[in-house]
């Protein structure tokens, strides 16, 4: 006996209405009215393997809309994934379930991204999409899939929406198919109250086919899957649905949103739905139609593994490396060898512009390094000259021009690392962070190897003045768990940086550089990376110290003049670099005793807010730094008008040291 495609939806819709309601929390209004789209989509669309949720050639499904997690975990249930059990259901937002509120991919195994966030699945897809036809371009149809993305009203309405879907539609990513849950009504009520734009157009204008379709309709939805395969551009397929679907006083209402239907209402449902079983019950012939469902993928999964067994010996063990996330062997010698180079270059060299010679030296020993600016290539230096830049239809490429989306940069390339075979980087100033910011949270939570060069690191930039000055945003980039901020002090430094950003496969990295010229103060090879620990001391004291001077980036050149100048007036001081507060801060107590050491007066010197020092230099310890933003002048005039110079930091040792 056929199992009908009613029967099937409304599993989902009775798992999702029941899991909320035992949480007596959640939302159930999208996975009851978005249950037919999900429903044609893991049943006849999506190519994957229920056993293998890993498989590298699936097709991508991302729940944009992610506090309708219930669709997605009811999915998982119906198709088998094996950790995903009825007790996992029954659990839903319970202290250490697989079911959490919103889609964790870090906790739950066949979950691509996590979502929840509005907006930010939809623009991770671009990248999602990018990444496969990149590889493709590289390794051929080893690579086939698409990205599938199920999004909401709110999603849309997003601004970081409208970056995403401009640069996707302008790279053609054809890959790229997006399901809008299109049913008008939002937390406050109808969506008319705040939104009146014309979807289709707006993605027409962008480049994209947009379709609008029946969401109850399953035949109108299939075919619209199909025609989004046969496309030369990502489609959009509006789906009309009901929100909160079969609930008989709360469907098409805003109170099915975001709080569970009640004992009456699901009653209610049961009844409309023709569903007479008990909660959490799935009769056995339609868990058994899901569960073939969930096994359709099996037979393209055994072709794939035939079809990656003839590839080219060599060529397999590159793809298999790269999906694997482990770093290429010559990485570490390469690295080495630039490092010898540069201990018998003294030149004074802006970091971003030694950042971009250290990309010149690595890159050609690590392919799966994709870089990119938010059209500010010739400012963050991040382009390497022999490396080709991605263009629409054209995907062998190791540059990505993202244009002026910083937000949808970020996301994408969150994207592009959750996909696999790549280590995205992103560039653009670093006041620019707070367009970024929510992308950036995400990819920490997450634990993904995704590198932001933020070049204009301070007020060093000068004659721009204080809307491109960071001050607060150093600070407030630390204050992320899992989040490394990197500050260098010259060429030797950012290439252990940039090492490190590469090496670090579950946390994002911020580099953090100059666009005023410092001086080189790594004049002698070390083989170590000193950098590793976050902090280490650069130059000691002629003798037991009396003053410890702390600094990052641009000011450790000041704390090596200030430490001259001290060892004139017969006082001892060590110079501590600190590319990496983060990294140091996470160290054993021990091991920051030592590199703080015990000098009675501590100075910390960065050209931004005090906020994060204290843990080094104690709430009673001098800084030298910013107390406000900043102002409009050349560099040098404002580190002189802002007190942040060597004499400053000799005249607060002194004052300290003499009382």
């Amino acid at each position: 006996m056929t199992v009908s495609h009613d029967s099937m939806a409304n599993a989902i819709r009775a798992l999702a209405m029941d899991g909320v309601e035992r949480a007596k929390s959640g939302h159930p209004g999208l996975p009851m009215g978005a249950a037919d789209i999900a429903t044609v989509l893991f049943g006849k669309v999506l190519k994957y393997d229920a056993a293998d949720p890993q498989w590298a050639d699936r097709d991508r499904f991302i729940l944009s809309a992610g506090h309708g997690s219930m669709l997605l975990y009811s999915l998982l249930h119906l198709t088998g994934e094996s950790s995903m059990t009825i007790d996992q259901i029954k659990s839903f937002r319970q202290l250490h379930s697989l079911t959490p509120g919103h889609p964790e991919n870090f906790i739950t195994r066949g979950v691509e991204t996590t979502t929840g966030p509005l907006g930010q699945g939809l623009a991770m897809s671009v990248g999602f999409a990018l990444a496969e036809r990149m590889l493709n371009a590289e390794f051929g149809d080893v690579v086939d899939h698409r990205t599938w993305v199920l999004a909401s009203d709110g999603d849309l309405m997003e601004g970081v929406s409208q970056e995403a879907i401009a640069i996707a539609g302008h790279l053609k990513l054809d890959r790229l198919t997006v399901l809008w849950d299109d049913n008008g009504i939002s937390i406050d009520g109808p969506l008319s109250v705040s939104d009146s734009i014309d979807q289709i157009k707006r993605f027409e204008s962008a480049g994209w086919n947009a379709v609008r379709v029946n969401g109850h309709d399953a035949d109108a939805i299939l075919a619209a899957c199909e025609a989004a395969k046969a496309a030369d551009r990502p489609t959009l397929i509006a789906c009309r649905t009901t929100i909160g679907y079969g609930a008989p006083k709360r469907a098409g209402t805003s109170k099915s949103h975001g709080e569970p239907l009640g004992a009456e209402e699901i009653a209610g449902a049961r009844a409309a739905l023709n569903w007479p079983h008990e909660p959490f019950v799935i009769p056995a012939d339609i868990l058994a139609a899901w569960r073939a469902a969930g096994a359709r993928g099996a037979q393209a999964h055994a072709g794939w593994k035939t079809k990656l067994a003839g590839m080219d010996p060599a060529k397999r063990a590159e793809f298999e490396r790269r999906l694997s996330g482990a770093l290429p062997e010559g990485l570490k010698a390469a690295a080495l060898a630039y490092k010898k180079e540069l201990a018998a270059n003294r030149a004074e060299v802006a970091t971003r512009k030694a950042s971009e010679a250290v990309l010149a030296a690595l890159a050609p020993h690590v392919p799966e390094l994709i870089t990119g600016s938010a059209d500010l290539t010739g400012s963050n230096n991040t382009k390497v000259a022999a490396t080709p830049a991605i263009a629409p239809g054209q995907y062998l490429g190791r540059f990505v021009h993202w244009g002026i989306r910083e937000h949808g940069m970020a996301a994408a390339i969150n994207g592009m690392a959750l996909h696999g075979g790549y280590i995205p980087s992103g560039a653009t100033f670093l006041v620019f962070v707070d367009y970024c910011r929510p992308a950036l949270r995400l990819a920490a939570l997450m634990g993904v190897r995704h590198i932001e060069v933020m070049t204009h690191d301070s007020i060093g930039l000068g004659e721009d003045g204080p809307t491109h000055q960071p001050v607060e945003h150093l600070a407030s980039l630390r204050a992320i768990p899992n989040m490394n901020v990197f500050r260098p002090a010259d060429q030797t430094e950012t290439l252990e940086c940039w090492q490190l950003a590469m090496e670090a496969a579950g946390t994002p990295s911020v580099l953090a550089l100059t666009r005023q010229n410092l001086p080189a103060l790594r004049t002698t090879y070390v083989e170590e990376n000193l950098s590793a620990g976050g902090a280490y001391e650069l130059s000691p004291a002629n003798g037991e110290a009396q003053v410890s001077l702390f600094a990052t980036g641009s000011e450790v050149s000041i704390a090596m003049e200030a430490q001259a100048l001290l060892a004139e007036k017969g006082v001892r001081a060590r110079v501590v670099s600190v590319p990496c507060m983060d990294i140091f801060l996470e160290r054993d107590e021990d091991e920051r005793r030592k590199v703080i050491g015990s000098a009675p007066v501590k100075i910390a010197i960065e050209a931004a807010i005090r906020q994060g020092w204290d843990a080094i230099i104690g709430s009673d310890g001098v800084f030298i730094g910013m107390k406000s933003f900043g102002a409009s002048a050349p560099y040098k005039t404002l580190y002189e008008h802002f007190g942040i110079t060597s004499k400053a930091v000799v005249e607060a040792a002194l004052a300290r040291h003499n009382g």
